[in-house]
This record gives C-alpha cells, structure tokens and sequence, in this order.
C-alpha cells in the first residue's frame, strides 16, 4: 500500500513544456543566416563591408555591457542578442559611412531603445530600425549616398580614390527614371544584388536563402515574411506608377530593404505578434505602409518605417487574435470581457 504522506509534491509554474533552444541558440541561427547576406557585402563593396559590420557588432555588444554593468545588472552579452543588433544595424547602412556614425545608431538602439525599457524582449520597437531612424534622422546625407559596387574597391577601402556614388534602383523608380532603370540593371541584376545600396540589403537572393534557413530551423514563421512580401508584390503589380505590373512589381520587391526587413525584422519576437493569424494581419500591415510611403511618402523607401509603425500595433493585434482558451466558449469569453 502507498505511503501518501512520505510523497514528495512538487509545484511549478507553467509552461511545462521543455526544448532545447535557447536565447543564444536561436540569436546564433539569426547570425548564420545573415552570414551569406555579408559575404556578398565583402565581395560587392570589398572589405570595408567587414570592417564596419565589425564596429557595429562591437560598439553594441559593448554598450549593453556598459550600461548593464553600470546599473548593476546581469550581464546578458553571451546572449548574442547584441551581436544580432549591431549586424542589422550595419546591414542598413551605406558601406562608406564613418565608423563614429555608426556608433552613434548602435549607442541608441541598445541603450536607449532596448535596456531602458527593460533589455531582451522588453523593447516595443526593432533596436536595429530605430537606431537607422536616428541616422537618416540626423546625418540624411551620408545615409541616402550609396556607393556603386562596381567602382575599384580601393575608394571604398579609404584609398585616396573618390567614391563614386549611384542612385539606388528605388530613388530613380520615385524620381520618374523607371526607364533609366530598366537599361542600367536587369531583373537578374536586381535578384542577385549588383546593385547600389546598403550593406546587407542588397541581394535579394542572399537573404533569401538566410530566410530559408531561419524558416528551415523554425526560428521564424512564414506567415509574417510571406504576407508581407506578397502584399507589395500584389500591390505593384495591381498599381504600377510606369511600365508594366510586372516589371514594376520585380523591381519592387527585389529593389530596396523588403527581403531583409521580411526576414530578419519584421520576425523580431519581442515587436511582432505570437499568433499565427496576427503575423498574417502584422505582415500585410507591414506591406501596405511600405507601398504607401514608397509611393506617396517624400522618401523613396518604406521597409524601416513600416515596419516600426506595426510595431505600435503588436499589442492590439495579439489582443483580438489570441485563441479561446480550452473549455471555454465564445460565450463565456464574451461575458468575462464585458465585466
């Protein structure tokens, strides 16, 4: 017979669910997948691509530490939740712009936008697209001059060389050369990234496959990236502003930030929704701003903002699409919300 008052009970807490994934295990899948994104960099703009995604990752990692250390909390840098900071932050800059610049966007995104709120998982907003609001915000010049990938390498790299810069596909699509655009690159031009533009933003391939990969490893959903990328697809190609629905819809979707915005942005845990549904409506969402500024915007592009708009929005959309708890029906929901 069971001695029942010598058993040991134990209460915890849910969720009683146990993986193998950590924080720093998913942070590391995030940084492989971005790794085909950066060696394209280096090969396009040359090792200056490296260099300054380096100082990205370091000035963030070295800022939560500061700042951590500082207000006496643990540290959390082994966590690579910085690193992944200071590579997207990198991803969306002009590979020419000065190291002490960058610094100042990683100095916002960790300290001002994530630790002060809380740290991991606290921020309402993407760390990385708030530190390149800043930037654009406060030094516009530096990041709307792309330089041309197919210059010598020797300007990029800080030889004596002038940088020759080159409007991005997007800026001639807004200032009326959709024309100019389709003789200077071709669609194959635009897919792989031999393209003027940001770092790691270039080649809609490379982060294609990065986002296979995190998809792969079930780090993301396809939800979020899907809808948002067929929702600018579907509406350029229904309201081209020149040339056919076609062309202007490829040239939209592989011109720009979308793939990496997609990807590795709008995906962020802490700023986009945990139902499969809300990432469907935050994905859309994220699509119809973009158009929206692209086409009516005094800014050519509208990844950044889009998507830190529906970031306001997370808390909302989990609200009406979180699902009925088991055993409880609609009715009973209903009547609970209402006292």
């Amino acid at each position: 017979m069971t001695d029942y008052k010598n058993l040991k009970l134990i209460a915890t807490s849910n969720p009683h669910i146990r993986s193998s994934e950590t924080t720093r295990s998913i942070m590391l899948d995030v940084i492989i997948a971005m790794l085909p994104a950066l060696a394209f960099a280096c090969i396009s703009f040359g090792f200056r691509a490296l260099t300054l995604t380096a100082v990205s990752v370091v000035g963030c990692v070295f800022f939560e530490w500061l700042y951590r250390k500082l207000m006496k909390k643990p540290q959390a840098v082994s966590d690579l939740s910085a690193v992944v900071t200071g590579m997207l932050l990198a991803f969306v800059c002009p590979v020419q712009m000065p190291y002490w610049m960058i610094l100042i966007g990683d100095f916002f995104a960790i300290v001002l936008v994530k630790q002060l709120f809380g740290g991991i998982g606290k921020n309402f907003v993407n760390p990385a697209l708030a530190g390149r609001a800043v930037l654009l915000a406060s030094y516009a010049g530096t990041m709307t001059s792309w330089a041309d990938p197919a210059v010598n390498k020797a300007a990029i790299l800080g030889s004596n060389v002038d940088i020759v810069t080159a409007a991005t596909p997007l800026a001639m699509m807004k200032g009326g050369s959709f024309d100019a655009l389709l003789e200077t690159y071709t669609v194959s031009d635009m897919f792989v990234g031999n393209i003027p533009g940001s770092l790691g933003e270039v080649s809609a391939l490379m982060l294609l496959i990065g986002g296979v990969y995190l998809i792969w490893r079930k780090v993301i959903n396809w939800q979020t990236p899907v809808a948002y990328i067929a929702t600018v697809a579907v509406l350029t190609f229904l309201f081209p502003l020149s040339g056919s629905g076609l062309e202007w819809m490829l040239y939209s979707i592989f011109g720009g930030g979308l793939f990496l915005g997609a990807f590795f942005m709008a995906t962020d845990y802490a700023t986009s929704p945990v139902t499969k549904k809300g990432q469907l409506i935050f994905g859309v969402g994220c699509g119809l701003f973009t158009v929206l500024i692209r086409y009516f915007g005094s800014y050519n592009e509208g990844v950044c903002y889009s998507i830190m708009v529906m970031n306001l929005f997370v808390a909302l959309i989990d609200k009406y699409t979180k699902p009925v708890r088991f055993g409880v029906v609609k009715s009973d929901k209903k009547e609970a919300a209402a006292k």
